[in-house]
Formats: C-alpha cells, sequence, structure tokens
C-alpha cells in the first residue's frame, strides 16, 4: 500500500513527495520493467503499482482499510498483462500511474490556498509525465503547440492584453510568459482564477481582469474597443465603453 512517512504540508514538500514517487514509477516501468513485468502474475489477486517516498516501487495488493490512508493506484493491472502487448500495457498502467500521482499531490495539496494549488501544478507539469518517458512513447512537445495556440486565439489574446489589433510582437511574447504574467490574476466580476483557454478583457482605467461572458464583451467586439473600460470604472466615469 502506498507509504506516508510525515505528511507534506507546503508546496515544496508535496512536489518533493510527489518527485520522489514519480521517479520510482518511471524505473519500474523503464529500467526495472523486466522485474515489474514478472511481478505482476495475472494469476495473483488483484494487484498495484506503488510509489514510494524513499524512491523505491512495489507491487503489492490493495489497502485493507476503508477509506485509505492515501488515494489508491490503479485495482488490478496484473489481470491485463497477458492480454495486451507489452508495450500497450506498460503505457496502460504509465497512464493509470500519472493519475494516482496527482491525485496523491492534490489529495495533499486539498489544504493548500487556491495560489498555492496552482502553483503546485504548475511544478509539476514542467515534468514529463511517466506516460511520456515509457520506452517507445514519442514525448508531446509543448513549443509547437503554444505557438499554433498563439496563432489560433490571437484575437482572443490581443484582447486580453487590452492592445490595439496590429500589435503581433506583444501578443507573441505574452502568450510566452503567459503563465508568470496571469497566474494570480482573478476575475474583477466572479472572483474565477485565470485561465488561458478563455476570453478575458483588461481594464484600461484601473487595469482589473474580467471575464469576457462576466462584462458581456466578446472577442469580436473587443476588436473595435480602443479603451476598455470595466463596468466600475464606467459608472464611475458616467461612460460605457468607448
Amino acid at each position: 500500500m502506498a507509504s506516508i512517512s510525515s505528511s507534506p504540508r507546503t508546496v515544496e514538500d508535496i512536489f518533493k513527495d510527489y518527485t520522489a514517487r514519480r521517479s520510482a514509477l518511471v524505473r519500474a516501468l523503464t529500467n526495472d520493467v523486466d522485474d515489474f513485468y514478472a511481478q505482476c502474475d495475472p494469476e495473483k489477486e488483484n494487484l498495484c503499482l506503488y510509489g514510494h517516498p524513499n524512491e523505491s516501487w512495489e507491487v503489492a495488493l490493495p489497502a485493507e482499510e476503508v477509506p485509505p490512508e492515501l488515494p489508491e493506484p490503479a485495482l488490478g493491472i496484473n489481470f491485463a498483462r497477458d492480454g495486451m502487448h507489452r508495450k500497450d500495457w506498460l503505457s496502460l498502467v504509465a497512464v493509470h500511474s500519472d493519475c494516482w500521482l496527482l491525485s496523491v499531490a492534490f489529495y495533499f495539496g486539498a489544504r493548500l490556498n487556491r495560489n498555492d494549488r496552482k502553483r503546485l501544478f504548475s511544478m509539476i507539469n514542467d515534468l514529463p509525465t511517466v506516460f511520456e518517458v515509457v520506452p517507445g512513447r514519442k514525448p508531446v512537445k509543448d513549443k509547437p503547440l503554444v505557438e499554433s495556440g498563439s496563432k489560433a486565439r490571437n484575437s482572443v489574446k490581443r484582447s486580453i492584453d487590452g492592445q490595439p489589433k496590429g500589435n503581433s510582437k506583444l501578443i507573441e511574447e505574452s502568450y510566452d510568459e503567459d503563465e508568470d504574467e496571469h497566474g494570480d490574476t482573478l476575475c474583477g466580476s466572479c472572483g474565477g482564477s485565470y485561465n488561458s483557454d478563455e476570453f478575458w478583457i483588461g481594464c484600461d482605467i484601473c487595469e482589473r481582469w474580467y471575464h469576457g461572458k462576466c462584462v458581456k464583451i466578446t472577442p469580436a467586439k473587443a476588436e473595435t474597443i480602443k479603451q476598455y473600460k470595466c463596468p466600475s470604472c464606467s459608472t464611475k466615469k458616467g461612460k460605457t465603453v468607448d
């Protein structure tokens, strides 16, 4: 079963726990793969793959206590072993291992505040997943995806940055620095956290950010606005959006 020496409480402690467990699982599915494969005998009972904080891995029965001390990994990984190609089976175990790692990290992270949880996920997201390092699996390249996303959503990002239509250089730079620049941004209307997949618009007066849907501004409408004033600033100035 999953072991826990002492409950990690800070972002750094939780991330250290995550990386140790991740290293153990990566080793089980790469360097120690023959040993791991042999231990997952389909004739045995439901087995789970555990990664421990001391960077050791273990194939064992699930925890007996209910509810368990920590979230449990996928149950019965051994049953599918002989019914799939070895590479496909290892990839399946890798995906379930990633899910388990995230569930353990956010089990600890549930006690963090919103910004710390976001920082924790950002740190985790900077590491390749177990699935990505399984032999024969092509890693997902981040750079082309970011660039294509930037081109596809230029109008949205343009409005988020409050810039005129032609300022493409700033648009590209702002996408590269999106996490740092907007990571702690909250919507001035609903209080929701920033998400680059949603349309946002910034007030040129108070510099607060808003979901477009919260202030009823669409990407197309934002393109026609030279200077955006949020509802609060419009009321103060006695004017509406330019």
